[in-house]
C-alpha cells in the first residue's frame, strides 16, 4: 500500500514518514492544545464549550493565518492515535457540546481512525473544522464519523487563492466539498437547547480589499442555503505576513463588511454574524500544549 500523501487537493505524493509537503508536518499526528472553546457559533460553543482539538501544521497555511504558531511554525506535541482516542474522551467528561477537530485534513485518515475507537464512548456530535481545500476520497473517509462540517470558504478569486495561500483550483475544490458535505450531513439540525447537532455552517473570512470576490462567493454558494447555515466573520486583523500585502495589512471597514452581509441577506442565507469587536486576537488561544 502506498505511503505517498495526497490527503488534499494539493497531492504532494511525498511519503511523510521521512519528508514533510506543503503542510509543513510529518505522518505522525501533531497537537498544539486540546481545550474547551467559547469562541465558536453560538449552537458550536453552546453553554459549555466546544471541545477543540488544535492540529498542528496546514494545507493551506494561509499569509494572514491567525494561528500561524501553529499552521506555519507546526508548534505542537506528537501523540499516537490512541492518545487523540482519549483527548476526545477526556473533553467529553469536561463537559465540552462537541468534539471540534480544527485543521485535521492532513490527518484526516489518522483523525477517522481515533474517532472510530473513541465512538462506543463517544456521545456528543464530531466537527470536522476545515480550511475548505478537501478532496471529495478525503471526506468519505469521515463518512459517518462526522456529525458536523465547519469549512471556511474563502476565495472565489483564484487569482487570491493563489496569492494568500497558494491554492490552485480552490474554489472549484471548496465547491464540490461542500456538495460532499451537505451530502453526508443533509439539512441543519438544532436541538432544543440552540446546540447544532448535524449538517453544515459555511464560515468566511472577509478580507480587506476583497468584499466584492466575497459577494461574487456567495452568490455561486447560495446553491446550498437551503440546506446551511453561514457564519459571516468579520475578525480579520493583519498577522502572520499580512504586513508584507499592503492590500491586506489593515482591518476590514464597516462598508465593506456591510456590502457583504447586504448580499448575504438578499440571496436569504441564514446563520451568524460578528460583532465588529471581534477583529481583535483575543480569541486566538495561547498554543501552551494543554490536554495533549
Amino acid at each position: 500500500m502506498s505511503k505517498k500523501c495526497n490527503l488534499c487537493p494539493r497531492e504532494c505524493n511525498v511519503d511523510r514518514e521521512h519528508q514533510t509537503g506543503f503542510c509543513g508536518v510529518s505522518d505522525r499526528i501533531k497537537v498544539a492544545k486540546a481545550m474547551l472553546h467559547f469562541g465558536e457559533e453560538p449552537p458550536i460553543s453552546g453553554g459549555s464549550g466546544s471541545g477543540a482539538v488544535f492540529f498542528s501544521g496546514c494545507n493551506m497555511r494561509c499569509a494572514f493565518c491567525q494561528n500561524f504558531k501553529i499552521s506555519h511554525d507546526g508548534c505542537g506535541k506528537e501523540i499516537s492515535v490512541d492518545r487523540l482516542s482519549d483527548i476526545f474522551l477526556e473533553l467529553q467528561e469536561k463537559g465540552a457540546d462537541n468534539i471540534n477537530l480544527v485543521t485535521a485534513t492532513h490527518y484526516a485518515d489518522k483523525a477517522a481512525r481515533a474517532i472510530e475507537i473513541a465512538k462506543p464512548r463517544l456521545k456528543i456530535p464530531v466537527i470536522f473544522n476545515c480550511g475548505g481545500y478537501e478532496k471529495i476520497e478525503t471526506l468519505k473517509m469521515l463518512e459517518g464519523l462526522v456529525d458536523i462540517y465547519l469549512p471556511d470558504v474563502k476565495y472565489f478569486d483564484e487569482s487570491l487563492a493563489l496569492r494568500y495561500s497558494g491554492a490552485r483550483g480552490y474554489f472549484e475544490s471548496a465547491f464540490a466539498a461542500v456538495k460532499e458535505m451537505v451530502r453526508q450531513t443533509g439539512s441543519y439540525v438544532i436541538d432544543e437547547n440552540g446546540l447544532l447537532k448535524k449538517g453544515v455552517i459555511i464560515r468566511h473570512l472577509i478580507l480587506p480589499s476583497c468584499y466584492k470576490d466575497s459577494i461574487l462567493l456567495f452568490q455561486h454558494l447560495a446553491a446550498f442555503k437551503d440546506q446551511v447555515l453561514i457564519s459571516l466573520m468579520r475578525q480579520y486583523f493583519p498577522c502572520g505576513k499580512a504586513s508584507e500585502l499592503p492590500e491586506i495589512n489593515r482591518k476590514l471597514t464597516t462598508f465593506e463588511y456591510r456590502k457583504v452581509l447586504d448580499e448575504c441577506e438578499k440571496l436569504g442565507f441564514d446563520g451568524f454574524i460578528q460583532e465588529k469587536e471581534s477583529a481583535c486576537g483575543d480569541m486566538t488561544p495561547e498554543f501552551d500544549l494543554e490536554g495533549v
